[in-house]
């Protein structure tokens, strides 16, 4: 991480010349743009401007009808990108280039009006943020990313339509470090890169598919961690593609194989104290409700832990995967975990997959957490056992078209995030789901091209 500063002298002698200024879209995937490092020095804390229908195009940045932020009839004017400096870092992994993440705010006539643009995904993280400060607390939060390695790149994936990719190792690894040596040519890149980009690792690790890995990264503030969340995504493709690989943060890239996770990690504070941190397991009222709300709206609020078609396909029994609404001390087939102890103690949520918008999953947390303590909402009772076997428990939704039609219901959703926000990503969800409904697929063809 650098500030101003540190970027002017690197720009004086040469190391860096470029500043990408990026943010996160409805996907989580960074957009932005590439400006030279001196233009961008001029004025560090002016930004740059980007076309609004970012926040309201599909997968292939086709924009889409029907959105009230912004549509033809409004013309598809500007946005903002105000460059949050303490997100500066360099980016080891390029050619002499450095990074800003950058919050999205609405123009009036030309001139920044300061109004954060709502529906940005950012702006969803930083109000909850703010209802958490106004009653006292801040949140600590770590994610964990399992993605699949494969030995072809990008461009041959695509060319082959991404049949037939060659996995990165050929049985089941996990924790067999004989095959994570096999690996290390690009696995270890990821690690020496994201900590020389401000991206503190922990550990690298074989994964329960073949080719399959977790990257472990340093627990930090909830905002500071979903920055580094989208970075790591970022940088680990763009390591990959250098290196003749391609990586995947899909969910369920394969039905043969595991899915891919992202357990987040997350314990709130006040001052410098973790509020959990308390004995016995359960016994803290702030904790146990903070729980309570959690696991209660998380059906309402599904499609901010499970955003895609492919989320879905993840949820199977005995698959790592949670298919139950509920929590255990250190158990993995529920789907909220207790860990940790003393200052570490916390809640995983072993919900949502690699594909995650990690400001959308920390804001639902959030948001359901600080409810579940303003009105002392009681968890259940905590599970033993094998939760894929218990059918009493409270089941996930098992589709995306299912979880919109609960968000899109939910006063719960309304009342926390605004209709504004909710009627917005009603609409990308809607449209993920009729893109897909129409689509003919490979299954199709190969069940009933002749045989039906």
């Amino acid at each position: 991480m650098i500030d101003v500063v540190g970027l002017r002298v690197l720009v004086a002698s040469g190391a860096v010349d470029t500043v990408i200024v990026a943010f996160p879209d409805l996907y989580g995937r960074l957009v932005g743009k590439r400006l030279d490092a001196a233009f961008f020095l001029e004025d560090p804390a002016g930004g740059t401007h980007a076309c609004d229908y970012l926040f309201t195009v599909d997968m292939e940045m086709e924009p889409v009808d029907g959105y009230a932020f912004t549509d033809w009839e409004k013309g598809y004017g500007d946005i903002h990108l105000v460059p949050d400096l303490s997100t500066l870092r360099v980016c080891s992994w390029l050619d002499r280039t450095a990074m800003v993440l950058c919050d999205a705010h609405r123009d009036a006539g030309g001139a920044q009006d300061h109004t954060a643009v709502a529906v940005a995904p950012r702006s969803i993280l930083d109000r909850q943020l703010e209802r958490a400060a106004d009653v006292g607390y801040h949140a600590m939060a770590a994610s964990e990313l399992e993605y699949f390695l494969y030995r072809n790149d990008y461009v041959a994936a695509a060319r082959d339509g991404y049949r037939e990719l060659t996995p990165a190792g050929w049985y089941i690894e996990d924790y067999h470090l004989l095959q994570g040596t096999r690996t290390e040519d690009v696995n270890g890149a990821f690690r020496r890169h994201l900590a020389a980009s401000g991206i503190p690792v922990e550990s690298t690790k074989g994964e329960w598919g073949r080719g399959q890995h977790e990257v472990n990264i340093k627990y930090a503030d909830v905002r500071s961690m979903a920055d580094r969340h989208v970075v790591l995504k970022h940088a680990c493709k763009e390591i990959a593609e250098s290196l003749g690989s391609a990586v995947t943060f899909m969910a369920k890239p394969d039905s043969a194989e595991a899915g891919s996770s992202s357990h987040l990690h997350l314990s709130l504070w006040r001052e410098n104290a973790n509020v959990f941190a308390v004995p016995p397991e359960i016994g803290d009222d702030t904790f146990r409700h903070f729980l309570g709300g959690w696991m209660a709206h998380a059906a309402d609020l599904m499609v901010c832990l499970a955003p895609t078609i492919n989320s879905y396909k993840r949820y199977q029994s005995q698959s790592w995967a949670p298919t139950a609404v509920a929590w255990s001390n250190d158990n993995r087939t529920t789907g909220f975990r207790i860990v940790g102890e003393g200052p570490g103690k916390r809640i995983e949520c072993r919900i949502p997959g690699a594909d995650v918008n990690p400001y959308l999953a920390y804001a639902a947390a959030l948001a359901s957490g600080l409810d579940g303590i303003e009105n002392e909402t009681e968890p259940p009772p905590m599970f033993e056992g094998d939760a894929y076997s218990a059918a009493d428990l409270p089941a996930v939704p098992r589709t995306l078209a299912e979880a919109v039609e609960r968000f899109d219901r939910s006063a719960f959703a309304r009342r926390a995030f605004g209709d504004e926000v909710v009627d917005h990503y009603v609409h990308f969800f809607r449209t993920e789901v009729h893109a897909y409904d129409a689509a003919v697929t490979d299954w199709e063809r190969t069940r009933y091209f002749e045989r039906i």
